[in-house]
């Protein structure tokens, strides 16, 4: 397995045989950026009744063009009466249009006297009119299954009443870190030690991704106790994420140790960054098979391999086609650059206007450098053996995106 393999290969052996995690019901209130597992539908009509979209003055338009008595006051809220011809209703925005009317004319157009009002010639039917379930039908589906929760489907669920909804379970990740180097924040650093930068980032991100983090250590530098740690993570969750340990030092245990106790389906791609990078699966005691995925050390290649196929695992997982495709924007590169034999990811930074989208490479693409992460608006996805100049059309993985 000493060849180097493609992202899409990767991808392909990461979701072979994925199966979506099961289904609970939580309160409408708390689920926010939860992914449906079932199809809503619609209960009740969007308006439930015909509507004034402004307020002003209900009336049948056959009765435009004339001086009209007003015979009653429609706030929202309220119950309107049949409406006589040859009379209007002074009405309020949302509020019921009575029967009778077939058309609203904004207050700014009408004349009032006393309790007449002169309305404007030649109001079309409909005028100013929010039919009854134009917005929804009840029996529509209202969500689809898979759909991600955002703040207006979660007033679309408001709005027919619902309470509580079925939606996937977070998956369960682990997320472990190898390497004796590494201290954690607030803690001194003695020499030689670097801060652990890769687990809060990966953290905000898998859960950014829909994942819930149940299970977090630091692995020991040593063969026994790195797959007895592997192993321990399995049984408490769906997915176990690692960082460092997957290249081939004699320090780096992580591959061995996978290969000992799971299965090692794919290591070392043609990426940039990321090339030690491993993929496999671990056994539990249950008989599942928990999907590993060990990321390179180096703050950036995690960062990039994250995106690329911890969002996809975990859109396979909640059955979320919006999270298990990746966002593309294509663009025009504003730098020029040439690749070898690997994808290149680069960070880039893109001005959309109306001539389009410019994609900007900063200057320094080196694995260690995160600060180019936390400016860039995307990963310019740069295809192997390419040579690209300024003014070409490139693909740009979108890392705006929730």
């Amino acid at each position: 397995m000493s060849e180097l393999q493609s992202v899409e290969a990767a991808l392909a052996a990461l979701l072979k045989d994925v199966t979506p995690v099961d289904p609970e019901s939580v309160a409408c209130e708390e689920a926010g950026r939860r992914v449906l597992a079932e199809e809503v539908i619609a209960r009740l009509d969007v308006p439930p009744f015909d509507n004034s979209a402004m307020d002003g003055y209900a009336l049948h338009h056959e009765d435009a063009g004339r001086r009209l008595p007003i015979r009653q006051r429609i706030a929202a809220g309220s119950q309107a009466q049949p409406l006589d011809r040859g009379t209007c209703a002074r009405i309020f925005t949302g509020a019921p249009l009575p029967p009778g009317a077939d058309c609203v004319v904004m207050q700014e157009k009408v004349e009032v006297s006393g309790d007449e009002a002169s309305i404007p010639a030649q109001v079309p039917a409909d005028n100013n009119v929010r039919p009854r379930s134009t917005d929804v039908a009840a029996g529509a589906v209202l969500l689809d299954r898979g759909q991600r929760l955002d703040a207006a489907a979660l007033g679309h669920l408001a709005s027919q009443g619902i309470v509580e909804v079925s939606v996937r379970r977070r998956p369960r990740v682990a997320l472990l870190t190898s390497g004796d180097e590494i201290v954690e924040p607030g803690r001194p650093l003695a020499p030689g030690q670097i801060y652990n930068s890769n687990r809060p980032m990966l953290r905000d991100l898998l859960e950014r991704f829909g994942a819930e983090i149940t299970f977090i250590a630091t692995m020991p530098d040593d063969a026994d106790g790195t797959r007895a740690m592997l192993a321990l993570a399995a049984e408490q969750t769906d997915v176990v994420v690692s960082t460092g340990g997957v290249s081939v030092g004699e320090e780096d245990h992580v591959k061995a140790a996978l290969e000992a106790i799971g299965r090692l389906d794919l290591w070392r791609l043609a990426l940039k960054p990321g090339k030690p990078l491993a993929l496999g699966r671990l056994p539990a005691s249950d008989g599942r098979e928990v999907r590993f995925v060990g990321l390179p050390g180096n703050p950036v290649s995690s960062f990039v391999a994250a995106w690329l196929f911890l969002r996809p695992l975990m859109g396979a997982l909640l059955a979320c086609p919006r999270l298990a495709s990746l966002p593309m924007l294509p663009a025009r590169a504003a730098f020029a650059t040439r690749t070898g034999p690997r994808r290149h990811y680069m960070r880039v930074s893109l001005d959309m206007s109306e001539h389009g989208i410019t994609a900007y490479a900063f200057a320094d693409q080196g694995s260690g450098v995160l600060s180019s992460c936390v400016r860039a608006d995307a990963l310019a996805a740069i295809p192997a053996d390419s040579c690209i100049e300024v003014g070409d059309t490139i693909e740009c993985l979108w890392l705006r995106d929730d």
